[in-house]
């Protein structure tokens, strides 16, 4: 009777211990496939978008390229006469993406140009499976044409009023991924 006791004790603890190996890795798939269940594709997809962009600093406004005169040089040196002067750019990302969305998209671009990179052959339908297998839904892929042997396609990531869009074409081991900016409201264009 008391050894029938001590193996139920022993029993009820080890109901909340932790799992590992192979039965925890089931568990965990098991759970991540039913919370994932009970999620529609819209919600998955925002999931997966703050996933990706977890490290990356929160939204803020762009800054300001800067402006004023250019740093002196110290007393008694001139500038070269061929020296030029740097101009900070003024459109295009490096300037209308806030800093979350600059670093969500080098974190994007470089998850699907790895994806891309082995597609020998480059069809939209495979760049499409490939991409939905990294959680991009379809009504954020658009543009996806086929030239040759390059396959097109733009991505609109805006989320949490940011801008950011990536313009891709997956040609094997020259697939190419950038940034764009989109309109902060309204439907994608190409």
């Amino acid at each position: 009777m008391l050894a029938m006791a001590t193996l139920a004790v022993l029993a009820l603890a080890a109901c909340g211990t932790e799992k590992s190996g192979v039965g925890a890795a089931q568990s965990s798939s098991a759970a991540s496939a039913s919370a994932s269940a009970g999620v529609g594709p819209g919600a998955a997809f925002t999931q997966m978008l703050n996933k990706v962009a977890q490290q990356c600093p929160p939204s803020a406004a762009p800054k300001a390229p800067p402006t004023g005169p250019a740093q002196a040089l110290p007393s008694g040196e001139t500038a070269p006469s061929d020296a030029m002067e740097p101009i900070a750019p003024t459109a295009g990302p490096e300037v209308e993406l806030n800093a979350r969305d600059w670093c969500a998209g080098n974190l994007h671009e470089e998850r699907i140009a790895r994806a891309l990179w082995d597609l020998a052959d480059p069809t939209p339908a495979k760049v499409r499976a490939i991409l939905n297998g990294l959680g991009y839904i379809d009504g954020r892929i658009h543009g996806l044409e086929q030239s040759g042997t390059t396959t097109r396609f733009f991505l609109d990531l805006r989320d949490q009023g940011g801008r950011l869009c990536l313009d891709g074409s997956a040609a094997g081991e020259k697939t190419v991924v950038d940034k764009c900016v989109a309109p902060a409201t309204g439907p994608f264009k190409v």
